[in-house]
């Protein structure tokens, strides 16, 4: 016969046992998937690795700084680049909330040495998307688009002997513009865009996709790329995906750069020399 004692001696460490495996259960969940590794997969490049670790590590002291993370950036995504610089896929780098502009606000370029602005589609993410997902499940995770502007300050001019060093300065980065306007869902069959400089017409394009590549393509790569690193993509983050026309070298004599993602809206930005 089991005695009083036993019973709850026993209870108890069902108790336990059960409360061990959902702690278990809720690490596993919180911690970074690893994507499955190819041999030609981006995060095996050497350039790549070095560059990465040094900018996550940046990453996570500028957050333990007390610096609010705001999403990622997604570069070199056009073929001609990547065959330039001998990679696999785009490269990725971080954003902070330090960098958001809101529409319409001057930036002072006078000690940059190449201002360049890019027109761009910024993804809100509703959910966590993990590192081996696949593109229906990124597709499920867009919350919104946002026409967007990524300011860049091109130097040095990134070549195939310095992607590490592209990588660990966050490729650029250094602020992005976010249009008033955002459309919920991750549809972009009806986008076009359109580039005004000086007040005319600049360049234009019926398939913002075509340069960067398809949006949820684009996503599960970025978050394999951190999944290979120990980085997760979460819900909120806000993602620009690449230059939806060729990357817009800002000449000297600029003031004011928009751009317009119909049927979504528009974003712009003045640049002051002080």
């Amino acid at each position: 016969m089991t005695s009083k004692g036993e019973k709850i001696g026993s209870a108890l460490a069902k108790a336990v046992k059960g409360a061990a495996a959902k702690m278990k259960d809720s690490e596993q969940a919180a911690a970074p998937k690893h994507p499955p590794d190819r041999p030609d997969a981006l995060w095996n490049d050497p350039r790549v690795a070095r560059g990465m670790r040094a900018q996550l590590a940046k990453r996570r002291q500028r957050i333990t700084a007390g610096e609010k993370p705001l999403g990622w950036k997604i570069g070199f995504g056009a073929q001609a680049a990547r065959e330039r610089l001998k990679i696999s896929a785009p490269l990725v780098a971080f954003i902070m909330q330090g960098a958001l502009l809101k529409s319409g606000a001057p930036v002072n370029v006078k000690h940059w040495t190449q201002p360049v602005a890019e027109p761009e589609i910024a993804v809100q993410l509703a959910s966590d998307l993990p590192a081996g997902s696949n593109a229906a499940a990124a597709r499920a995770a867009i919350a919104s688009l946002t026409p967007a502007i990524e300011l860049l300050d091109l130097d040095p001019v990134a070549t195939q002997d310095n992607v590490d060093a592209v990588l660990a300065g966050c490729i650029y980065q250094r602020h992005v513009v976010l249009g008033a306007n955002s459309r919920s869902g991750g549809e972009t069959a009806d986008l076009s865009a359109r580039v005004f400089r000086r007040g005319a017409l600049a360049a234009k394009t019926d398939d913002p996709e075509a340069a960067t590549g398809k949006l949820p393509n684009l996503l599960t790569h970025l978050a394999d790329l951190l999944g290979a690193f120990g980085e997760n993509l979460k819900a909120g983050d806000i993602v620009i995906c690449g230059s939806t026309v060729a990357p817009p070298q800002i000449a000297p004599d600029e003031t004011e750069f928009a751009y317009r993602l119909d049927p979504i809206g528009d974003v712009s930005v003045r640049f002051t020399r002080e």
